[in-house]
């Protein structure tokens, strides 16, 4: 057996004598100093718009360095974990930067998650703060009471929301920023490799992993999108989507590179977005599918012209054509991505060429379904082999596993070494998603190998809810797969076999189901009869999506 081959020695150059690294040309990646740079040059600037409320950059820098002084007066620093569980309002976009402004990561939280899923992330995050939003009190309270530890909790009471929810902290947020330092001279981290956030998403066993984001991806992917999106110097961008998703896509950090405002939106309801649309002069918003087909399907009291052309940024699901076409008329310009929690959300783009502009209906929807290339601070974007790891070829047919390497992609998965190896086999991270690499390089998914259902842009694994399924004592067996929805991008399906002499019918399975899972978790419809299985007993899944496909 021959030996390992030794890795050969760099050559020593000229370049290599007296050009070392000093604070002086070499300082590490981090977003927090893009906010820096926005409050010092355009200080006046509007940053955030909430309701009544206008804040400037200099204002934001100031409250992000009293949340950094007042959780370091805590005690709180580097690696140290604060949770929040908040809506899109001006306290979730402080928290991305004075949380990592200690040395601390932010976790920030799933709202629609129930208290069992959020008391797990608040244990195996080790949470030391938990800071959330009276909206979501009810769900908090419930999951620290199943939790083990027991995070400091602040308060968020925001005026904009007029339902119900009671206080469970020890302190209101205003009060505890009150008690910092606007002039804190906080720390740029050590490293850029050091942790800056932390976001779970659900794996195919349904159990929350971990991921884990570093300044330096953080500091690049919001570069990345700055290109990606054609942000222009003070951009107005509409909070629709969630704050708690990949860190709301970078965006928080994103915005103030360009020095833009953050239009924030605690509901994503037609009336409020087409408000904020025409009176802040939005530029750009992104979100799922539902984001749009809840700006088409208004009834037109709701709807208003737009005073110029706006830039929607979707990812999950590739919208049909006749949705582009609609949104189109409607004065937006929708732009397709694609990521995952684990590279920091999207890091790929269907890079529009304007002469597809002249091609057919039918072959543009074909050149939109693509997911696409690589953002510019990407490194490496393929489909390979899983086996072999060799790259496939470019031609539209042979599906291999799509895989991404470089600096936006995540350290790994928090205390789950098992999962990260594998994540990273072969040195590259192995999405679980499975597509085709087209002639001129563009990639699009076929199917998703690890079972994930993305509906409203969020993840829900099937093999969560079929075990749900399983232990009702009608039935025998359950398999959970997507179906394509207009409004929602996909929708879970169940079919279910019955037991010998077991009754149950579909409205008492999903209120089985209600009882035990988030709400948008829920299958939407429930089909009977028996599942089809290979010889081997697997069930065919491949099978229920073409019925589900077919069925109403």
């Amino acid at each position: 057996m021959s030996k390992k081959p030794k890795t050969a020695k760099p050559k020593k150059t000229i370049y290599d004598r007296h050009l070392d690294r000093n604070p002086a040309n070499y300082q590490p990646l981090t977003p927090l100093a893009y906010l820096d740079r926005a409050a010092r040059t355009f200080p006046e600037q509007t940053a955030v718009i909430h309701g009544d409320l206008r804040r400037s950059y200099a204002d934001l820098y100031a409250r992000c360095r009293r949340l950094a002084s007042a959780l370091a007066e805590r005690g709180i620093g580097r690696g140290d974990t604060v949770a929040a569980l908040l809506a899109n309002t001006p306290e979730m976009i402080e928290c991305h930067y004075g949380v990592p402004m200690t040395g601390a990561v932010l976790n920030t939280l799933n709202t629609r998650l129930d208290a069992a899923a959020i008391g797990f992330c608040l244990d195996h995050g080790e949470a030391q703060v938990l800071i959330v939003d009276r909206e979501f009190s009810k769900t908090a309270r419930a999951a620290l009471e199943k939790a083990k530890v027991t995070p400091f909790v602040i308060d968020v009471d925001d005026p904009v929301f007029s339902g119900d929810g009671e206080r469970i902290g020890k302190l209101d947020y205003e009060a505890f920023l009150a008690s910092g330092d606007p002039d804190h001279d906080w720390a740029m981290p050590g490293d850029e490799w050091d942790a800056i956030s932390l976001n779970y998403t659900s794996g195919t066993t349904g159990t929350p992993k971990g991921v884990v984001y570093h300044h330096r991806g953080a500091a690049l992917l919001s570069l990345g999108n700055v290109i990606t999106a054609a942000l222009p110097q003070h951009a107005v961008y509409l909070w629709t989507l969630p704050m708690f998703h990949c860190n709301g896509w970078c965006f928080p950090w994103t915005l103030s590179i360009v020095a833009g405002t953050h239009v924030c939106l605690r509901q994503v309801r037609a009336p409020a977005m087409y408000a904020a649309l025409v009176d802040h002069g939005v530029t750009h918003l992104s979100g799922a599918p539902i984001v749009m087909s809840t700006l088409l399907n208004a009834p037109d009291g709701q709807k208003k012209p737009l005073p110029h052309r706006v830039h929607f940024l979707t990812a999950a699901a590739p919208p049909p054509e006749a949705v582009l076409a609609a949104m189109a008329e409607a004065g937006f310009e929708v732009t397709h991505l694609y990521g995952l929690t684990e590279t920091y959300g999207p890091a790929v783009v269907n890079a529009w060429h304007a002469d597809w502009d002249d091609l057919s209906s039918e072959e543009r929807a074909r050149k939109k379904a693509r997911q696409g290339v690589r953002y510019p601070v990407l490194e490496a974007f393929d489909v390979r082999d899983p086996e072999t790891m060799a790259s496939l070829p470019a031609d539209g047919e042979t599906i291999g596993e799509v895989m991404f390497q470089g600096n936006v992609v995540m350290r790994g998965y928090l205390k789950n070494p098992k999962a990260s190896k594998a994540a990273f086999k072969g040195g590259w991270f192995r999405s679980g998603d499975l597509g085709v690499k087209h002639p001129d390089g563009y990639v699009q998914l076929k199917d998703r190998s690890k079972d994930i259902i993305i509906s409203g842009g969020e993840n829900i694994s099937s093999i969560e809810v079929e075990d749900v399924l399983f232990k009702h004592p009608a039935v025998s067996a359950a398999a959970v797969v997507a179906k394509p929805d207009e409004k929602w991008g996909e929708t879970p399906v169940a079919f279910v076999e019955l037991k010998e002499g077991g009754e149950v019918s579909a409205d008492e399975l999903i209120a089985w189901c209600r009882e035990r899972l988030a709400a948008y978790k829920l299958p939407k419809q429930v089909m009977f009869g028996e599942l089809p299985k290979t010889s081997t007993g697997k069930v065919q899944k491949f099978v229920l999506r073409e019925r589900a496909r077919s069925e109403t």
